[in-house]
């Protein structure tokens, strides 16, 4: 989260991705480095206990939204 606060900061998209429990803290984090509008991608808790083929299905939809994260930002650059 860290990382993608100070890459927003310098000018370049990142996509930080916060389990379900953590986004209070995501967005609290993000307030305090001055972000507060921090768009952040969100994926069930929790992910330790899941199988391969689970973990896989969770990594390929989070994928699909980091794709569509950076194109959005793509065209607010523009």
């Amino acid at each position: 989260m860290l990382d993608g606060l100070k890459l927003k900061q310098a000018g370049i998209p990142a996509a930080s991705i916060v389990t379900t429990p953590f986004m209070g803290t995501a967005q609290a984090m993000a307030k305090s480095w001055g972000v507060k509008n921090y768009q952040f991608l969100v994926t069930p808790h929790p992910i330790a206990n899941l199988t391969q083929e689970q973990l896989n299905t969770q990594a390929n939809e989070l994928a699909t939204q980091v794709i569509g994260f950076f194109q959005s930002a793509a065209k607010i650059l523009d």
